[in-house]
């Protein structure tokens, strides 16, 4: 079944694409402060801006982040304006994400010459939080690092699943190899490390799904990961949607996304969270959908698994 896998170039992907959003170079095309548990296991507040950029020269097969990316690299300054405007809206919050839709040491999305603006700008925060291809961790996470002291630099990567095939067939342009040398590189730079995972990628069926989504957790924190955020699988970029017709991807099931978590936390291995955005498509049930939601919040935050919701007939 998951063998030989069918592998879209970055051609087929970008054209099978939707329209992009129109974006403002100088405004995040989103923000927000919410509550996340910390390496110390504490509550906290945590800004998040979802920086406007370049789009990611990664083409990955799931991909629907260059809805909010630009064709052309912003002008210097832009990103530190975007970040200054930014926390001016915002309440005060401990740590903070800057995400931008890609790859944070990507130089033609976020400019070097402007690194030192950006640090001033976050250093006072007690965490640092970017994303960034495996294969663009390097010595310019090093130099940030450095710059934004005494603030400690966290690196989200997208791992997405240790199934070697699976992974090819997502377009990634990266091998578990890579990932594995850039987690040590980040972790002997004494640089922490998250894993974006997702539930259910293409080609996968619901057992199988949820056992390497397990694995795939493991196998994150042998490479020295701190965190792990499980994403469930969409569609909605256009080749995602060719797929679904073709009955070779099926969005996960709202059970698959709690069971999940539940193993997920009892490995006490790292903080494990689930992503909530949009996450009530995944559990159809009028009558415990909320419940199922409000559980499942609550356990990102505590880091605990909760009593499960029972409900008579619930089709999630």
């Amino acid at each position: 079944m998951l063998e030989s896998l069918p592998i879209y170039s970055s051609q087929q992907i970008v054209e099978r694409r939707p329209q992009r959003n129109k974006l403002d170079p100088r405004r995040p095309y989103s923000l927000f402060v919410e509550k996340e548990q910390n390496s110390a296991g504490e509550i906290i507040d945590v800004a998040t801006l979802f920086l406007t950029n370049r789009e990611c020269p990664f083409r990955c097969l799931m991909c629907d982040l260059w809805k909010h990316t630009l064709t052309d690299s912003v002008a210097p300054g832009d990103i530190p304006e975007q970040i200054r405007w930014g926390l001016e809206q915002l309440p005060s919050a401990r740590e903070i994400k800057l995400y931008n839709s890609g790859n944070f040491f990507d130089t033609k999305a976020i400019l070097p010459e402007d690194y030192s603006q950006i640090a001033d700008l976050v250093r006072h925060f007690e965490t640092v939080i970017v994303e960034n291809h495996p294969n663009l961790c390097n010595q310019s996470c090093v130099r940030f690092r450095d710059m934004i002291a005494p603030a400690k630099l966290e690196i989200a990567m997208g791992l997405e699943t240790c199934h070697s095939e699976v992974l090819k067939s997502l377009n990634k342009l990266m091998t578990l190899s890579d990932f594995e040398d850039a987690a040590k590189f980040l972790h002997q730079a004494d640089i922490r490390t998250r894993a974006f995972l997702l539930l259910k990628p293409p080609f996968m069926e619901e057992s199988e799904a949820i056992e390497w989504t397990l694995k795939s957790l493991n196998y994150a924190f042998d490479n020295h990961v701190n965190c792990c955020a499980v994403i469930p699988t969409r569609a909605g970029n256009g080749i995602m949607d060719d797929l679904a017709a073709r009955e070779e991807f099926f969005p996960p099931r709202g059970t698959s996304l709690e069971y999940v978590l539940e193993q997920g936390l009892q490995l006490k291995r790292g903080r494990v969270f689930v992503d909530l955005w949009d996450v009530d498509r995944f559990f159809p049930c009028a009558a415990c959908s909320q419940q199922r939601l409000d559980r499942l919040q609550s356990m990102n935050l505590q880091q605990t698994v909760l009593s499960p919701i029972s409900c008579p007939g619930c089709t999630a």
